[in-house]
Formats: C-alpha cells, sequence, structure tokens
C-alpha cells in the first residue's frame, strides 16, 4: 500500500511552520529535511500525532491556502477544543464554526467530538438547536451547544 500524506507549499518559512506545528501536537516529530545547493531549506516531512505530512518552500504561492482545504482535529473535550484552538489562533485569524486560520494562512477544523453528537441527535429540534448555536460560534463552546439542545427536547 502507497502511503498517503499531505503536502503543503510554503513561500519561505517551512521550517517555522513545522517546527511549530510538531510543537503543538503530541506524538510529532521532523522525520526529514532537505536542502537546496544554497542551504536553504526545500522540502521536509514531519508526523502530527502520527500523521505523515511533507512540505516544501517552493517560493512564492499565487493563491496561498485558501479555506477549500483545512485540517480538522477532532477533540475530545473542552479543554482540547480550548489548547488547539488558542494555540493555532495565536498570530492568525478566527473564523465561523471552528475553523481558524494559523499565522502561516493554513485553516483548521478545531471540533469537539460531542458536537458531531449533538447535531446527529435523533430528535431533529435538538440537532437544529446545536446546529444553530453552532452557527453562531467562532470556537465552539460544548456547554452552550448543550444548553441549546436541552433546551429545545
Amino acid at each position: 500500500m502507497p502511503e498517503i500524506s499531505t503536502c503543503l507549499w510554503f513561500d519561505d518559512n517551512l521550517m517555522e511552520a513545522v517546527e511549530f506545528y510538531t510543537s503543538v501536537f503530541p506524538n510529532s516529530e521532523i522525520t526529514a529535511v532537505s536542502h537546496y545547493d544554497d542551504g536553504r531549506v526545500l522540502a521536509a516531512r514531519w508526523t502530527l500525532d502520527g500523521r505523515p505530512f511533507r512540505g516544501i518552500n517552493g517560493g512564492p504561492v499565487h493563491a496561498g491556502f485558501t479555506e477549500t482545504v483545512s485540517i480538522s482535529v477532532d477533540c475530545a473535550d473542552q479543554s482540547e477544543v480550548d489548547y488547539y484552538w488558542d494555540t493555532l489562533v495565536a498570530g492568525g485569524e478566527p473564523d465561523q464554526c471552528a475553523w481558524l486560520k494559523d499565522r502561516f494562512g493554513l485553516s483548521w477544523q478545531i471540533v469537539p467530538n460531542r458536537l458531531y453528537e449533538l447535531i446527529s441527535d435523533p430528535d431533529p429540534a435538538r440537532a437544529q438547536a446545536a446546529a444553530a448555536v453552532m452557527m453562531t460560534q467562532q470556537k465552539i463552546i460544548v456547554a452552550d451547544l448543550e444548553a441549546a439542545a436541552d433546551a429545545a427536547g
């Protein structure tokens, strides 16, 4: 089976990004770095919690990263949401419904597992109430989702 990994194109700050990302997630490491003839970093491979990534310093990117591609982080609870959201959004931009852009412009979705449970509730009123609250949030606050679902059910 071939290994499938995500490849990210950076202008010239690949190693800064890789060092940041591997510091954020447990069980992460930089596994390889290659260089241009002049010593600048050309490419790198790394893992985030055991998942493979690779990247290149390819020079100026015409469009940069867009929201059409994001990395989703499923979180066990609110404390994980708070940690990943607060860490990744620092120097970046918050967006709606669990999305953010980090300081490198890469989009992330920081999603508590409880959100999936609530918006899939067999009671449509509970599910719709939780979804409606989610649509008003940037960082997801589980207690607010649960309160809305409980009030509707």
